[in-house]
């Protein structure tokens, strides 16, 4: 059964779709297509997009009229994928550089928004794009929505993957002027309520459940591996994964992710290294559907980060009840065992593939918590309570 499918299966509580059935709401999600589409040769997987493309499609298969806005990769437009409609803009390194900035980036990105004409327009993960959106919205009478996809999206020296100080004021602008804020976590919350005096809803990260079960104890000798999944940047501190694997010989370590853009020598030190470990598997970039076999494998998931919003990975290892350890707090105490050391990281690791009682109660409290608050019926039904709040 397909995605749509099954959340339309499951989710009860939305049976009259997560808008009325004459709105229309539009995810401007400039780099989404690739995993929208499921396209294997588009090395680009960002964890905002993951969570946009799911949305889409949860959103699309309970009823309500959906569409995406991307960069055009080559794909068709206003071709449709999984009821959501997709309409391309500009070629990323399309135009003359900085006149660029003007045509054909804003220029064919406010075309885009014009002739999708939708009632509602959100944007996740932080970018000069929000301002941008406002000022459509504010001119042709929409909503605006931004959702937040870091803990670094809310705080006063934001930066994040914004290059120019230019893309840093219009996105602090926008944050100040949009209708409405989703925020992942309390901290997020908080923090936007102190930088920006802005309120946010918290709404959890969604993630649909593995079609094939496998969470169940009984498979867990079937489970050889301790994996990590990142895209390859400083803050993931990829190097801390190597040091974790160097520290166990005897077990086997999965490494898998792409380089951010930019972050190509990082991504070569680390691959470097890592093939300096016999025991490490470095997997380099992967498409998220082959990913998905290697949580279905893991023995233990390994995060790394210096800091986060709600990693997509976490919700993949969870839905699954695979034991999570990890350096960053997201505020899900049951769900996950935080670690400041990789000594002290070796020796949880270690006992996750010796004592199978241990693996057994970690594994079941993980994919509890996963059922209870990332489940895709309960995120529908808190963005149908949302999108009331804004007049839906």
């Amino acid at each position: 059964m397909r995605f749509a499918e099954k959340v339309h299966a499951g989710a009860e509580t939305a049976r009259a779709g997560v808008l009325p059935a004459k709105k229309h709401v539009c995810f401007v999600a400039p780099h989404a297509w690739p995993v929208l589409s499921r396209d294997p040769h588009i090395q680009e997987t960002g964890g905002a997009e993951v969570q946009q493309s799911i949305l889409a499609r949860l959103f699309a298969a309970n009823g309500t009229r959906v569409s995406m806005i991307t960069l055009d990769y080559g794909q068709p437009d206003r071709v449709t994928v999984d009821g959501v409609t997709v309409h391309k803009t500009f070629k990323l390194e399309e135009g003359v550089p900085v006149l660029r900035f003007v045509h054909p980036r804003l220029s064919s990105m406010w075309r885009a928004l014009r002739a999708v004409d939708a009632d509602y327009y959100y944007f996740r993960s932080a970018g000069m794009w929000l301002w941008f959106i406002n000022r459509f919205c504010r001119r042709h009478g929409k909503h605006s929505i931004y959702a937040g996809a870091s803990d670094k999206d809310f705080v006063p020296d934001i930066g994040g993957q914004m290059r120019y100080a230019r893309d840093r004021w219009l996105y602090r602008r926008g944050l100040a002027e949009v209708d409405g804020i989703v925020a992942q976590n309390e901290y997020q919350r908080e923090t936007c309520r102190a930088t920006y005096r802005r309120e946010a809803t918290v709404i959890p990260s969604c993630y649909e459940r593995p079609a094939a079960r496998s969470t169940t104890a009984g498979r867990a000798a079937e489970r050889d591996c301790v994996l990590w999944v990142a895209m390859m940047q400083p803050n993931k501190r990829p190097e801390l994964f190597l040091e974790l694997a160097a520290r166990l010989p005897q077990r086997r370590f999965v490494m898998i992710g792409g380089p951010r853009p930019g972050c190509d020598a990082l991504f070569e030190q680390i691959r470097a290294q890592a093939a300096k470990l016999p025991n490490l598997e470095f997997k380099g970039f992967q498409p998220l559907a082959e990913v998905e076999p290697w949580f279905d494998r893991a023995r233990v998931f390994v995060n790394t980060s210096a800091f986060e919003g709600m990693p997509n990975t976490f919700l993949q290892a969870w839905s699954r009840g695979v034991p999570t350890l990890a350096t960053v707090d997201v505020g899900a105490p049951s769900a996950y065992t935080l670690f400041q050391d990789t000594g002290t990281a070796a020796a949880e690791v270690e006992r996750l593939f010796t004592d199978e009682l241990h693996w057994r109660a970690r594994s079941n409290a993980c994919r509890s918590y996963f059922d209870g608050k990332y489940a895709p019926e309960s995120v529908l039904a808190q963005y149908q309570a949302f999108f009331r709040g804004l007049g839906a």
